[in-house]
């Protein structure tokens, strides 16, 4: 069977390690690079964003980063031959800007959010991809 033709044919470890890579991607991004920028652009204070639900947030989070970091395997291993590093890199850096940031802008006009919560939010994914990308393209 050829490579890529198999749904579940993917490097497993580099799928957690690179949904971990973007998950602390995020932990850093909206804690000390722009978590109280955030904060303002969705109108939460620091006791707000502490009453949530932390298992549910972050387990819910760190799910969905799995999901993404799969897809992007599947992605890599549906080309039926191995990317290099960089190709790998602006491949999930082109989902990142060609998908998702087009995704959250139509959601974040249609919903009237602010233009800084669209930056923060695009760079953050960006940022997220680009980690997840470069530990696809270290562990094939």
């Amino acid at each position: 069977m050829k490579r890529g033709t198999v749904m579940f044919d993917v490097n497993w470890l580099a799928i957690v390690l690179a949904a971990l890579a973007g998950f602390v991607v995020g932990g850093i991004w909206y804690g000390p690079v722009m978590g109280k920028q955030w904060m303002g652009a969705v109108g939460l204070t620091e006791e707000q964003v502490k009453q949530g639900n932390m298992a549910l947030i972050y387990g819910g989070a760190f799910a969905f980063s799995l999901l993404a970091s799969w897809t992007l395997a599947h992605t890599f291993a549906s080309y039926g031959y191995e990317l290099g590093v960089g190709a790998k890199v602006l491949t999930a850096f082109g989902v990142a800007l060609g998908f998702i940031v087009p995704a959250i802008g139509t959601n974040y006009l249609f919903s009237q959010k602010g233009k800084a919560l669209f930056f923060i939010d695009a760079a953050y994914w960006l940022l997220f991809y680009t980690a997840m990308g470069l530990v696809h393209a270290y562990m094939p």
